[in-house]
């Protein structure tokens, strides 16, 4: 199975659990909101990882940094909204070297009205592109 084969899977799944993770949140249980963030973390760690892999596939290298890769990918047309998507990227930075509860429960907020849709959206985009 190729690299960014590989990877899709794993996005795949991630997504799945984020999408579970989302229809379990309940505001008022700390334990469900960690959780829920770190599902995030890891699904959105993937999907660059994923298109990073795809784009490399397709010949284009030295996209390093989740920034590069999500600019080409609105270049490509893969995602429509970058600045959503950057805030995605703001947002998981601030997960893992930060922790305040007022701000997890934005990020929860987004992630469950926001990033989730354009998650679930990059999968299509990718199936449509390379299956």
């Amino acid at each position: 199975m190729s690299d960014y084969k590989q990877k899709f899977e794993n996005y795949k799944n991630a997504l799945n659990r984020l999408n579970e993770g989302i229809e379990k949140y309940d505001y008022t249980n700390d334990l469900l909101r960690d959780g829920l963030i770190q599902r995030f973390e890891f699904t959105f760690e993937l999907a660059w990882k994923t298109l990073k892999a795809i784009f490399e596939d397709e010949g284009l290298i030295g996209l390093n940094s989740p920034k590069t890769v999500l600019r080409e990918a609105f270049s490509a047309g893969i995602i429509v909204n970058e600045e959503l998507w950057l805030s995605m990227l703001k947002d998981r930075n601030s997960t893992t070297h930060i922790y305040s509860e007022e701000i997890a429960k934005k990020i929860c907020l987004n992630i469950e009205k926001k990033y989730s849709k354009a998650l679930n959206s990059l999968m299509l985009e990718i199936q449509k592109r390379k299956f």
